[in-house]
């Protein structure tokens, strides 16, 4: 069984017309998710978190910040691009908290894996900046939360996005307990994920793409990334399941394919179960083009939940 959880309140986070982070990005997921073929997915509402859990990773004033930026109506931003309307606080709350009950219930044995479906996304959000859509870096405060709260001695963090998650790099840096690997077009926003960039104890792993590159790149690249997760040895698998690289989406040139989406999955579910007991936490971050995203996000889906069985 796999586990799905979302909040009507993703909805409730609206950004301004012609943003491409949009409401629309949600409820393309929800529709192709009511497919006949989903049908044995165990649907669970994202909870709200405390706000602890977000100190787990950001300082309370950024987190005071972001709640007096909300605005009564209409928008308010704390960057160029990232935006806050009146649900958005709640709405953020509630992606860190459905990661969270995500971790809970696959490390409780519920399932093998969770995929879950909210936004704003998260993996650009560093320790006291609000950038690129994100607000709260909703991974890395699940990937401390598994560590902390649940007592695991490593985790591994695993990022398909284009974009380079450099907000997951940032909370991240000094934990010797969590790898992140990241795979993303460069030269691409926001400008960082070079390899050389490896993180305090030598725990993150950078996979920069070329413009126009196609899964055969990746699959090269991930493979032996792979390997290093493998070596690395850890108790849980989180992903940031951005959906970007996809050949349609309007806001990157990488060319993948569902078919390379599920490639990953499938890749990314053989390392858990030599690892960790299959166990796989999934979290969305982009994709743009709503026709790309939903068909991605229904392969990723399935993938586990066939993996689950």
């Amino acid at each position: 069984m796999t586990i799905f959880f979302t909040h009507e309140a993703g909805l409730a986070h609206v950004n301004p017309p012609g943003h491409p982070e949009q409401v629309a990005r949600l409820e393309a997921i929800l529709a192709g998710l009511r497919h006949p073929a989903f049908a044995a997915l165990e649907r669970r509402p994202a909870p709200l978190a405390e706000e602890a859990e977000v100190l787990r990773c950001h300082p309370a004033s950024y987190l005071e910040r972001v709640k007096a930026a909300q605005p009564e109506e209409g928008w308010s931003h704390l960057d160029g691009d990232t935006f806050l309307s009146p649900g958005s606080f709640e709405t953020a709350l509630r992606a860190v908290g459905g990661v969270n009950a995500a971790v809970d219930a696959v490390l409780a044995g519920e399932a093998r894996n969770a995929f879950v479906a909210m936004r704003p996304p998260g993996h650009h959000a560093e320790t006291a900046t609000a950038m690129g859509f994100c607000l709260f870096g909703t991974v890395a405060i699940a990937a401390k939360h598994a560590l902390d709260r649940h007592g695991l001695s490593r985790v591994a963090i695993l990022d398909f996005d284009v974009h380079h998650g450099n907000g997951t790099q940032d909370l991240l840096w000094d934990e010797p307990r969590a790898m992140f690997v990241s795979s993303h077009q460069m030269p691409l926003y926001p400008g960082s994920g070079y390899a050389s960039e490896r993180g305090a104890h030598g725990q993150i792993l950078n996979l920069p793409l070329p413009a126009g590159s196609g899964g055969g790149e990746m699959r090269v690249l991930w493979e032996g990334a792979l390997g290093r997760v493998i070596g690395f040895r850890p108790d849980l698998i989180l992903v940031s399941a951005g959906f970007d690289a996809h050949r349609a989406d309007p806001l990157a040139g990488l060319n993948w394919t569902e078919a390379d989406f599920a490639w990953l999955t499938h890749a990314i579910c053989d390392v858990a179960d030599e690892c960790c007991g299959g166990r796989v936490v999934s979290s969305l971050e982009g994709g743009y083009d709503l026709t790309a995203l939903a068909a991605s996000v229904a392969v990723h889906v399935k993938v586990l939940m066939e993996r689950d069985g």
